[in-house]
C-alpha cells in the first residue's frame, strides 16, 4: 500500500510538472526588461511587454480581496463563534454552492449588477467578479481555522474576565491567523489566473491603466489571463510568445503569493 499511494502521488505531480516545464520553456526566452516595462505591440509587430497587464491584474484581484476579504472573515466569524447549529448548516450549505459555481456565472452576475447599470467596463466590475469567485473560499477556509482553535483558549479568555467580543477579536482570530491567510492565499490564486470573468467585466485595453478612482470606475483595463486568451489565438508568433511570457509571470506571481503566505504563517500562535 506504501508504494500503490506513493505511486499514486507520483502521477498526481506529473501534471504539475509538466505544465510548469513546459510554461518555463516556452516563456523564458521572452523574458526582458521591456516585458515588464512595455505596452503589448501592435498586430504583427515585435517588441513590447504586458506591463499594463500585470498591473491591472494586481489592481483588480487587489479589489477584489478587499471586498471579499472583510465580507468572508466577519461572515466565517459569525459561523464558527455565534451562530446556532441550524442557521449555519444552511450557510455553509450555501457557501458551498457558491464555491461550485462557475466562475463564468460569477461574470455574467457582475456584468448584469454593474456594467449593464453604468455602461462601461472597468476594473471595478472585473474585482467584484473576482470577489465573488474569492468569498467562498475565504469563508470555508477561515470557519475552518476558528473551529480548529481549541476550546479552552476560549475558556481561558472568558474566565479572566473577557467578553465574547474581546475573546473572538484578541484571542481566537489571531490564534487562527496563519490559517487564514493560507485561505486567503488559495482565493487569490484562484482570482488571479480566471478569465471569462473578466472579459464580461474588465474587457481589455492596450493602453496603461490610470490610478484614479474614476478611471478604475468607467474605464477597460488589461489583466494577464485576457491577454493570454487573446494573443495565444492570434496568428502572430509575436503575440504568441508574449502569451507564453504572459502565462509565466502569472505562474510565478501565484508561486510568490504562496510562498509569502507560507513564510507569514510559518510560526503557529498558540
Amino acid at each position: 500500500m506504501t508504494i500503490l499511494a506513493g505511486a499514486c502521488l507520483v502521477i498526481a505531480l506529473i501534471p504539475l510538472f509538466a505544465v510548469l516545464i513546459y510554461v518555463i520553456g516556452q516563456g523564458i526566452g521572452r523574458l526582458d526588461v521591456n516585458l515588464f516595462t512595455k505596452l503589448p505591440p501592435p498586430p504583427g509587430l515585435k517588441g513590447g511587454g504586458v506591463g499594463n497587464a500585470i498591473l491591472g491584474t494586481l489592481i483588480t484581484v487587489g479589489i477584489g480581496t478587499l471586498i471579499s476579504l472583510p465580507f468572508g472573515v466577519f461572515a466565517a466569524v459569525y459561523l464558527s463563534e455565534f451562530s446556532s447549529g441550524k442557521v449555519s448548516r444552511w450557510i455553509r450549505f450555501a457557501t458551498n454552492v457558491l464555491a461550485g459555481v462557475p466562475s463564468i456565472i460569477a461574470g455574467i452576475f457582475a456584468y448584469g449588477l454593474i456594467v449593464a447599470t453604468t455602461g462601461k467596463f472597468s476594473a471595478f466590475a472585473g474585482g467584484v467578479a473576482l470577489a465573488v469567485l474569492m468569498l467562498p473560499t475565504i469563508i470555508r477556509t477561515t470557519d475552518e481555522a476558528l473551529q480548529i482553535v481549541p476550546q479552552d483558549v476560549r475558556w481561558a479568555s472568558v474566565g479572566v474576565g473577557a467578553s465574547n467580543y474581546q475573546t473572538v477579536l484578541k484571542v481566537v482570530i489571531p490564534a487562527a491567523m496563519p490559517a487564514i491567510i493560507t485561505g486567503v492565499t488559495l482565493a487569490i490564486a484562484r482570482a488571479a489566473g480566471e478569465t471569462a470573468p473578466l472579459i464580461f467585466t474588465a474587457l481589455f485595453s492596450n493602453f496603461w491603466p490610470r490610478l484614479s478612482p474614476q478611471t478604475l470606475w468607467n474605464q477597460p483595463i488589461a489583466t494577464l489571463s485576457v491577454l493570454i486568451y487573446n494573443f495565444a489565438t492570434v496568428p502572430f508568433q509575436a503575440q504568441q510568445e508574449l502569451a507564453w511570457a504572459a502565462s509565466l509571470i502569472l505562474v510565478f506571481m501565484i508561486l510568490l503569493t504562496s510562498i509569502l503566505a507560507r513564510w507569514a504563517t510559518r510560526r503557529q500562535i498558540y
